[in-house]
């Protein structure tokens, strides 16, 4: 908020007041609470509507103006990396905690006597969660069904096509970059007028979860829910804290300087709801425009810390509920799964959910049925995973432009501390 603008005229306000106003009707109103839905769908279709235009555009420029083949690659090997690192320490994380806290034990739930029905329709879309079909799923069957799709994966591969294209073409493709790039700004024009909508959509969505759910169900499994939260937040007090440390940036401000995307995607459980505004405010940060638009698309698919948080410990649970004892090694063994069909919660509905149907689906030991025990507090739980996606994504971006000095420090600092008020039309590159 820019010095001068008055107090309510912020979004974050907005959007606060729309939570108190939406929990209200909620649990006063249940039946208006859940007739609420459509404010925020429409407003997350909206975003949906445009989302695969900014990534292709802003991956294809990003790619074209790097200028250097290598520097794509490297780009791209260090992005893999870091994310496999905190994929892994994520789904550890979330391991600990579950085994130290047994959330489950006591529960002593019979796994015949679950509703089999109620999960049936996540075990039918986790069949298609395979590595291989993974894999081929990222392969459009046109380049223009990944458009009309709007198949984030599948609009980056043919992003980057077309970047490297642009950048082997040289000089003679710089007319086609230069009206790429400002095909984008009239996106961002786009999202500017959308996003004045964001506090009815948090308005809607707020309510629609407290009338459709109500209180009880969180009350019911209340344990899990706050060990969730709790882990949650301390991953990223300590294990996302220190890597902004260590990459130079006080956590707690770029906290701030992303609360009103994190308000957005905690209300609606919608990581594309904030993505062009986080693509933006990155790229005012200083980090250079190359780096913030393959960074960010790729952790979208990736770099999911707060999902894989959820994995771990939702597994673990669903066997403690069920007095089921995993041995260490067998722990071991359904975290290396995690790894490998964890990378399919990118554009899946529910996407958490249907990754973790799809892998106890293939892990004997804990009872598929046991899904049922978490459909009440579900939605509770996307919130959480959902902000913690986000954040896990701007700090990666982060630190890359670091590594590549492809971030300028000093804006950096005058924007975490509120110094630089007027937005850059385009985070300059870095070097040295």
């Amino acid at each position: 908020m820019s010095n001068g603008t008055p107090f309510y005229r912020s979004l974050i306000f907005q959007m606060l007041v729309a939570v108190v106003i939406g929990s209200l009707v909620g649990y006063k109103y249940p039946d208006i609470g859940v007739a609420l839905n459509p404010l925020a769908g429409g407003f997350i279709k909206l975003i949906k509507m445009i989302v695969v235009l900014l990534i292709f555009a802003t991956v294809s420029v990003g790619v074209a103006k790097l200028g250097d083949i290598k520097k794509v690659g490297r780009i791209g090997i260090k992005s893999l990396v870091y994310f496999e690192i905190v994929s892994t320490i994520a789904l550890a994380f979330g391991l600990l905690v579950v085994n130290l806290f047994k959330p489950g034990v006591g529960m002593n739930i019979n796994p015949a006597e679950l509703d089999a029905k109620l999960v049936a329709g996540y075990a039918t879309n986790a069949q298609s969660l395979s590595v291989v079909d993974f894999i081929l799923n990222i392969i459009p069957a046109s380049a223009v069904n990944a458009f009309a799709q709007g198949n984030i994966l599948q609009v980056l591969l043919f992003a980057l096509f077309v970047g490297f294209a642009l950048l082997h073409i040289g000089k003679r493709a710089q007319p086609l970059v230069d009206t790429i790039e400002r095909w984008s700004e009239v996106i961002f024009a786009i999202v500017g007028a959308i996003m004045k909508l964001a506090p009815l959509a948090v308005f809607g969505a707020v309510g629609y979860t407290i009338g459709k759910f109500g209180i009880a169900s969180l009350i019911a499994l209340g344990k899990l829910v706050a060990l969730f939260y709790l882990t949650n937040i301390f991953f990223m007090v300590v294990i996302l804290g220190a890597i902004a440390y260590l990459s130079g940036f006080n956590l707690w401000k770029f906290i701030k300087y992303l609360s009103e995307e994190l308000v957005l995607v905690f209300c609606t459980a919608s990581s594309e709801a904030a993505l062009p505004r986080l693509i933006r405010k990155l790229e005012n940060a200083g980090c250079s425009v190359p780096v913030v638009g393959f960074v960010v698309p790729t952790g979208y698919s990736f770099n999911l810390d707060g999902s894989y948080i959820y994995l771990t410990m939702s597994a673990i649970f669903i066997a403690q509920a069920t007095n089921i004892d995993l041995s260490m090694a067998q722990q071991l063994g359904l975290l290396g799964i995690f790894l490998l069909t964890s990378k399919g919660v990118a554009g899946v509905t529910a996407g958490g959910f249907v990754v973790l149907a799809g892998t106890l689906s293939i892990f004997p030991d804990i009872p598929l049925v046991g899904l049922g025990l978490l459909l009440g507090i579900e939605r509770f739980m996307d919130s959480m995973r959902t902000a913690t996606n986000l954040l896990g994504n701007g700090v990666a971006t982060m630190v890359i432009a670091k590594w590549e000095r492809q971030r300028d420090d000093r804006r950096m600092l005058q924007v975490l501390n509120g110094e630089a008020t007027e937005p850059l039309p385009e985070a300059e590159l870095v070097e040295g």
